[in-house]
């Protein structure tokens, strides 16, 4: 037998998808976090489910993780101690930044927290001007002492950043070297090699927060590795990237930064491939966990990438999947603030102390708390009946923390922290949809995640959804994402000119200049000639705009037809997103881009015959539940998940519990499952 393993390290939870490459089973497993250690969890993870499938060690084939550790650094500002080395007269670029206020009339916002420490910020005389012709070569000697400066002052890593070097790089490859003959222990990050495109500022903070992040990811990855080793597994290990795929160790140390949004990306990439099962190409994703709640958007079966993202308050110039983060999750914690409101979040119970519920020490009240009171959750034991819990526990903590400090009784304060955190995320689905130009009702919602599916029906009926979609197994679906991503490496180039057939030789001159390097990259990870797909795109805009639209184009060659297509479809898509066009206006093209995709093996999942007459299943309990939107508890029945069968339709009110989540559907819904265990539910009030 061999195994295929991936691996989502969430805030509460550890989540483990299992393929067997030769039977087709797919397993699913959870267990408790340990914050402290990552690694921990993933390697008593992984010796548990080889133990339930009496397998060894080397028998796993295949294992990917999604990793939150570079999140957790820069959120939590545990990066390394590290130097910034730039030209002459730009040091102070990462406090000046683009003066964009966040919140314009604010006087007193917060900026962000300085990577860069005080003093750490160097310059060197060195100057390439805009056309890449070198005005001022380097002072060499200039360099080896500031670089000297910084090894003194204890710096563990340097980031290099230097004018027009996306343009020429000769001077930041020299500044590398001598580092490296200078500093060798040293962490190194040059701009021209992670990010070589315009706009100074967001190239320097993605550059310095790549080295922020370096040796912190280095030290948690060669660990990963090393105690994957230890237990025996041969496989060499992969990392997920914000963009959806899987990278290598050693890549994953070249470029940390990437793996920023490593977890929910994978989650969304699961998401597409369900969504293609279940032949919906336009979805909202809704993966609602224990610490936070992640929502995306897919359209024609494609997750939304955006070049830039903001982390941290500071620009990220990196692919990322586009995903919205809210702090609102099952360990979520609910509160009477100040002025007598009832709040749910941010702030998060963890894994560890965990809701009231858990028994192991939690006073406040949570989410989850909230849900087992109602009746959504069961009263006794959860994950499959391996994690006992305390109804009571619950209510206590309802009553002291949020009944003793408002006029509320006990079902109404539960229901109104449902409310509040379900507004929560229907402000966070219209960010993604109705502020973008999308008709959130043209949309199904994927839920996933441990607690996706208990808030999910509730959440689509608020936002006029109709149709909500359960994959079969919800609470591990970031895990079974990495059994699904390729490898891709994301690679890019700015020349600015007029989308004009006369420019169309310099035009596909970057496009093989970079299918050259992505070629090379693909040939360091060992992907066959024959699973490799190149992708292309282009930053588009009309001339004297300063923002970009990506626009894909057919292929790197480019011809007459294609620019003419790529021109429309700019002009399209401008309008859709901005509400007009300029047809006759000069478009430029600004930036060229590559996805260089090795194509990796994926489990092969067959659709099971359907049994439409089968006689609904008998319940396991019929449990009182108190919906919203409802004054008294309603008779419903409890279901056990995999007692389901293909073809079957099932009315609500009811609850599905299985080992990884539990899904509540309210009167007027009907479940309906197809041939691949997907849970298709359809509001019947809405036609």
């Amino acid at each position: 037998m061999a195994y295929m393993i991936g691996v989502d390290v969430g805030g509460t939870f550890t989540d483990f998808s299992v393929f067997n490459q030769e039977t087709g089973e797919l397993f699913n497993y959870k267990d408790s976090s340990t914050p402290a250690d990552p690694s921990r969890a993933i390697v008593k993870g992984v010796r548990d489910v080889l133990a339930l499938k009496q397998a060894g060690p080397e028998q796993v084939s295949y294992l990917a993780h999604g990793t939150t550790v570079g999140t957790n650094a820069l959120i939590e500002k545990k990066g390394c101690r590290l130097g910034l080395i730039t030209t002459k007269g730009f040091k102070d670029l990462m406090e000046i930044g683009t003066q964009r206020r966040p919140s314009l009339y604010n006087l007193q916002a917060q900026k962000p927290y300085p990577l860069v420490p005080s003093g750490l910020n160097r310059t060197v005389t060195e100057r390439v001007r805009y056309d890449g012709t070198v005005e001022t070569p380097l002072d060499e000697e200039e360099t080896r002492q500031v670089v000297r400066e910084l090894k003194a002052q204890g710096v563990a890593a340097i980031a290099v950043c230097t004018l027009f070097s996306f343009i020429n790089p000769v001077h930041e490859l020299r500044i590398e070297e001598i580092i490296r003959e200078e500093f060798p222990e040293a962490y190194v990050t040059i701009s021209s090699k992670l990010a070589p495109e315009f706009r100074e500022f967001s190239r320097m903070s993605t550059t310095v927060m790549n080295s922020y992040l370096g040796p912190v990811m280095e030290k948690y990855v060669n660990h990963f590795r090393d105690s994957i080793r230890d237990i025996g597994i041969q496989a060499e290990p992969y990392v997920t990237q914000s963009n959806g795929s899987i990278i290598s160790i050693k890549e994953t140390i070249d470029c940390p930064i990437k793996t920023a949004l490593s977890g929910p990306s994978a989650g969304v990439i699961a998401a597409a491939f369900i969504g293609r099962q279940c032949e919906a190409d336009k979805i909202i994703t809704f993966d609602m966990g224990g610490t936070s709640a992640d929502i995306s958007l897919i359209e024609n079966y494609t997750p939304q990438v955006s070049n830039e993202r903001e982390v941290e308050g500071y620009p990220a110039r990196i692919p990322m999947i586009n995903i919205i983060t809210i702090g609102a999750g099952g360990g979520s914690i609910a509160k009477i603030d100040d002025g007598g409101a009832l709040k749910v979040g941010p702030k998060s119970a963890g894994a560890d102390p965990g809701p009231a519920c858990y028994m192991r020490g939690g006073e406040d009240p949570c989410v989850t708390d909230a849900n087992i009171v109602l009746g959504k959750l069961n009263s006794k034991k959860i994950l499959g009946g391996r994690m006992d819990v305390d109804i009571e526990l619950a209510k206590k903590a309802i009553r002291e923390k949020i009944c003793g400090k408002s006029d509320l009784d006990l079902d109404r304060a539960a229901n109104g922290i449902i409310t509040v955190v379900n507004s929560n995320m229907v402000r966070a689905i219209r960010s993604v949809s109705v502020e973008k130009g999308y008709d959130v009702r043209e949309f199904s919602l994927m839920a996933f995640g441990g607690a996706g599916p208990l808030h999910a029906c509730e959440v689509a009926k608020e936002l006029g959804m109709k149709d909500v979609l359960i994959p079969p197994h919800p609470g591990t679906l970031c895990s079974l994402g990495l059994l699904l991503a390729d490898t891709k490496f994301d690679l890019s180039r700015t020349q600015v000119m007029d989308g004009k057939e006369e420019n169309l030789e310099a035009i596909n001159q970057q496009f093989k200049n970079m299918v050259e390097q992505g070629t090379a990259l693909l040939d360091k990870e060992g992907v066959p000639a024959g699973r490799r797909v190149f992708q292309y795109f282009v930053d588009m805009r009309y001339q004297r705009q300063n923002f970009e639209i990506c626009i894909p184009v057919p292929a790197g060659e480019m011809d007459g037809a294609a620019l003419a297509q790529a021109l429309s479809d700019f002009h399209a898509e401008h309008k859709r997103s901005y509400g007009y066009c300029k047809e006759e206006a000069v478009v430029q093209f600004v930036s060229y881009r590559v996805s260089a995709i090795g194509i990796i093996d994926k489990p092969d999942l067959q659709p099971a015959q359907l049994h439409p007459e089968a006689p609904i299943p008998e319940p396991i309990e019929v449990r009182q539940v108190l919906f919203q939107g409802r004054e008294d508890y309603v008779a419903a029945p409890v279901y056990q998940r995999d007692s389901f069968l293909p073809g079957q339709s099932i009315p609500g009110p009811c609850i599905c519990e299985q080992m990884d989540t539990t899904l509540v559907v309210p009167q007027g819904w009907t479940i309906h499952v197809d041939g691949y265990h997907n849970l298709k539910i359809h509001d019947d009030e809405v036609k």
